[in-house]
C-alpha cells in the first residue's frame, strides 16, 4: 500500500526546527561573543594581572646588615655568603626522617646538625624553609645538584651570614643574631605596615647587645627583584628589581685592643670592668667575664652546647657588667664622704677616734685593722679605709638620706646606657623596704641595718656600670654624663654620621665643684700612699682610685675571716675604682674581680695596666700579664712594649669560598675565626650581699 505523505507539512515541520536550531546556534554564539567581549574588555586588566602573577614572582631582596666597628675602625661584626641545604617539611614527599637519612648519604650531616635542625623545626612553621647544613663547599653543592630531583622540597640556597670575627672578645656588648621566633613573629605583627614591610624575607634579627639595641639601624632597607618563574615555581630570569639598601654602620666608642687586653689580664677568672671616658659618657672597655662565643648562635646552637652554657656555674651568658649587681664595699667611701660635705654632716677636718670598732644596740660593728687608726679625719678615711668612720657617718645621717644624696650619682638607678637588660640595683630605703616585704616586721626598718650600709655593704648592691658611673662623675668636678657605647652611626650611602647615636654633651651637676676637690684630693692619695699604692708605683702620671672588698656571705659576730677555709665562691669579691690623670681625668674605671679577696691585690693591678695602655699607649709584658692573671703583681714587671709594636692577629676566612647568588651576592666575604664556648641571652643579676646587716667583716 502506497503511503500518502503531506510534502508541505514535512517542509514546515523541518523550518521550524531549522529555525529553532538557529536560534539555539546564535544564542550559543552571543552568549560566546558576551562572554569574550566580557574577558577581553571588562576584566582585561584583571586577568593580565593574574596572568603575569602566574609567570612571574616578587621576590623581598634581604639587605646585607650593616657593619660594628670598634673606635678605631676595627670591624667587630660583619657578613658573608655562603650556600645552605634546607628543607620544606610541608613539600617532602617521605617522612622527614627518612628524607633526612638520605640526604646524609649525599651531603655530610652530623647528630648535632640534626638536633640543631628540630630544634629550629619545633619554633617554626612546616611551611617554612630550615637550614640543615650550613656552609656548604662547592663539592657538596654540585653533588647534590646531580641528585636534586630525589627530593622534592629540599633546595641549596645562598644565604648571608652574620660573622664575629673574634669570636669570644667583647661578646657581650656585641651581641649576636639569631633566627627570628615565634614569638618575635607575633610581636611584629603589631609593628607599623612599613616597618613589617622592611622585614618581609627577614630570617635573623639582632638577639642581644648592640646587635639588638641597633637593629633598626644595621637592618637596612628591603629591595624587591620581579623574576620570571617556570610551571614549578623556580626562577628562570629576572625581570626588574629594586636593590637593597645595605644598613648603616655602627662606630661604637669601645676600643676592641683595651677590651682585649682587660680581658686576658683577668685570665679564668670571674668579674666586670667598665672604663669610661668621664667628660663625655663614652665606654671604653665593657668587659664582663667569663665571655662566649656569638658565632655559636647564627646557625641556631645545639642543645649539649646551650645545657653547657646556660647550666655552667660561671654564668657565661651573664652580662656582669650590665646585670651583675654587687656590694660596691669601701669603694662606695668617697660617695659616702661626699654626701656627708654636700648635706653638712661633715667638715673635712672633722675627725674622730677610732679604737677598732663601733658599738651600737649591743652589735660590735669591727674595723678592718685591729686597735684602729687612731684620730680619723675625712682625707684619711679615705686613704686607710677606716671602717669606723663610716659606721659613725651611717648613723648620723640614717638611710633615707644616704638614699636620696647617693641616687644622685646614679646608685641604684637605670644610667641610660644604649644597650637592652640594664639592673636597676639596690639602694635601700625605708620606701623600697616597705614594698618589699609583705610582713609588717619585715617591713621595718631597723637602726642596725643602716650602720653596715656605710661601708658599702648590707643591702646596698649595684652594677658596674653603676659605678663607673659615679666616678666618672667625680672625675668630672660633679658633671655627670650619660654612658653610651656607640660614638657614631655612618649612613650607608652618604658616609655622613646619622643623628640616631646617643651622644650628650651637656652633663648634670650634681655635687660642688669644691665639695668634688676635697673627694678628688684624698682619691689621690690612695694611690700615692694608700691601699693602691704598690700598683702605681712609679706611674708617670698621678691619679685618683679606691679599693674596695665586699663580703659574699656574712660572717657570725666574734669571728674572723679566713678564706682558705671558705668555699672559693663564698669569699670575698675584688673591687676598684680609678681615673687619671687626676688634674685632667681622661678615663675612669670601675671593676670587680669576683672572690679574689683584696681589691690592692686583685682589681688594682689590672686598672692599672689598662689605664697605662689609654694614657700612655704602653701594653704589659707577657711576664707581667700571666703573673696578673694570678693575682701575683701589683707594680708592672718585665719592660712595658709600645701598643703598635703588639701583634694584632686579624681574623681568618672559615667560610667555603661559594659564589653566593641573587641578593646574597653583594655580602662581604669576611669571616670569623672558629669559636668555642657559646652562650645564650642574659641571665638575671646576682645580688652578691651578707645574709645580715649587723655584722660586716672589714671591707678594704
Amino acid at each position: 500500500m502506497t503511503e500518502l505523505r503531506n510534502v508541505e507539512a514535512d517542509l514546515s515541520r523541518f523550518r521550524v526546527r531549522v529555525f529553532i536550531a538557529s536560534i539555539v546556534v546564535l544564542v550559543a554564539f552571543l552568549l560566546l561573543a558576551s562572554r569574550l567581549v566580557y574577558l577581553q574588555v571588562a576584566r582585561h586588566a584583571d586577568l593580565s594581572e593574574q596572568a603575569e602573577s602566574n609567570r612571574t614572582s616578587i621576590v623581598p631582596v634581604v639587605p646585607n646588615r650593616g657593619l660594628i666597628l670598634d673606635r678605631n675602625g676595627i670591624v667587630l661584626a660583619t657578613n658573608y655568603s655562603a650556600y645552605t641545604l634546607e628543607i620544606m617539611p610541608s613539600r617532602l614527599t617521605a617522612s622527614l626522617d627518612k628524607t633526612i637519612e638520605a640526604l646524609s648519604q649525599v651531603i655530610e650531616i652530623q647528630p648535632r646538625d640534626k638536633r640543631r635542625f628540630k630544634k629550629l623545626l619545633e619554633e617554626s612553621k612546616s611551611f617554612e624553609s630550615l637550614p640543615i647544613r650550613t656552609r656548604l663547599t662547592d663539592e657538596e653543592v654540585a653533588r647534590f645538584a646531580a641528585q636534586s630531583y630525589r627530593f622534592p622540597g629540599v633546595d641549596i640556597k645562598a644565604r648571608l651570614f652574620r660573622s664575629y670575627p673574634y669570636g669570644e672578645l667583647a661578646s657581650h656588648v656585641i651581641g649576636y643574631i639569631g633566627r627570628v621566633n615565634q614569638s618575635e613573629k607575633k610581636l611584629m605583627e603589631d609593628w607599623p605596615e612599613d616597618k613589617q614591610a622592611n622585614y618581609r624575607g627577614t630570617e635573623y634579627i639582632g638577639k642581644l647587645g648592640i646587635e639588638q639595641s641597633y637593629e633598626d639601624q644595621l637592618h637596612g632597607i628591603t629591595g624587591v627583584e620581579q623574576v620570571e618563574t617556570s610551571a614549578g615555581g623556580r626562577a628562570v630570569r629576572k625581570l626588574a628589581s629594586n636593590p637593597a639598601t645595605p644598613g648603616n654602620t655602627v662606630v661604637m666608642s669601645i676600643d676592641i685592643k683595651l677590651q682585649k687586653l682587660v680581658e686576658d689580664l683577668y685570665g679564668d677568672r670571674r668579674g666586670a670592668m667598665v672604663a669610661l671616658d668621664p667628660k663625655t659618657g663614652e665606654v671604653l672597655a665593657f668587659v664582663s667575664k667569663p665571655t662566649f662565643d656569638p658565632n655559636l648562635f647564627v646557625d641556631g646552637i645545639d642543645t649539649e652546647n646551650w645545657v653547657a652554657l646556660n647550666e655552667s656555674l660561671d654564668k657565661p651568658l651573664l652580662n656582669r657588667a650590665l646585670r651583675g649587681t654587687y656590694a660596691p664595699g669601701s669603694t662606695y667611701k668617697p660617695f659616702m664622704a661626699l654626701a656627708a660635705l654636700e648635706t653638712g654632716k661633715r667638715t673635712p677636718q672633722q675627725a674622730i677616734s677610732d679604737p677598732g670598732f663601733f658599738m651600737f644596740g649591743g652589735h660590735r660593728f669591727r674595723d678592718d685593722k685591729e686597735g684602729g687608726h687612731g684620730v680619723v679625719d675625712m682625707y684619711k678615711s679615705i686613704v686607710h679605709s677606716c671602717d669606723t668612720y663610716y659606721y659613725v657617718l651611717a648613723n648620723d645621717m640614717g638611710v633615707d638620706l644616704m638614699h636620696d644624696m647617693l641616687g644622685r650619682y646614679g646608685f641604684g638607678e637605670l644610667t641610660g646606657i644604649d644597650i637592652q637588660g640594664e639592673s636597676r640595683g639596690l639602694l635601700p630605703s625605708t620606701r623600697w623596704k616597705r614594698a618589699a616585704y609583705r610582713k609588717p616586721e619585715q617591713q621595718k626598718w631597723y637602726a642596725g641595718e643602716t650602720i653596715s650600709l656605710g661601708i658599702g655593704q648590707g643591702y646596698n648592691n649595684f652594677t658596674m656600670l653603676q659605678l663607673a658611673l659615679a666616678t666618672g662623675t667625680v672625675a668630672n668636678n660633679g658633671v655627670k654624663m650619660k654612658p653610651h657605647l656607640v660614638q657614631k652611626v655612618l649612613d650607608v650611602q652618604t658616609h655622613a654620621a646619622a643623628a640616631t647615636a646617643v651622644h650628650q654633651t651637656i652633663g648634670e651637676r650634681v655635687a660642688k665643684p669644691e665639695n668634688i676637690a676635697i673627694i678628688r684630693n684624698a682619691l689621690v692619695g690612695v694611690n700615692l700612699e694608700g691601699t693602691s699604692a704598690r700598683s702605681f708605683l712609679k706611674a708617670p702620671y698621678t691619679s685618683g682610685g679606691k679599693t674596695g672588698t665586699a663580703q659574699v656571705i656574712a660572717i657570725k659576730q666574734g669571728e674572723k675571716y679566713n678564706a682558705s677555709q671558705i668555699d672559693e665562691r663564698h669569699r670575698d669579691h675584688a673591687l676598684f675604682i680609678a681615673y687619671a690623670p687626676a688634674d685632667d681625668p681622661k678615663i675612669a674605671v670601675a671593676m670587680i674581680v669576683e672572690n679574689a679577696g683584696f681589691g690592692a691585690q686583685n682589681s688594682a693591678p689590672i686598672a692599672r695596666r689598662a689605664i697605662d695602655y689609654w694614657l700612655l699607649g704602653l701594653y704589659p709584658s707577657e711576664e707581667d700579664i700571666a703573673a696578673v692573671k694570678l693575682g701575683k703583681a701589683t707594680t708592672p714587671i718585665g719592660k712595658q712594649r709600645p701598643v703598635a709594636e703588639v701583634p694584632w692577629t686579624t681574623p681568618g676566612v672559615i667560610a667555603p669560598a661559594a659564589p653566593a647568588a641573587s641578593a646574597a651576592s653583594a655580602a662581604v666575604a669576611a669571616v670569623p675565626v672558629a669559636a668555642t664556648v657559646p652562650t645564650a641571652v642574659p641571665a638575671s643579676g646576682v645580688a652578691a650581699r651578707p645574709a645580715s646587716a649587723t655584722a660586716p667583716a672589714a671591707s678594704r
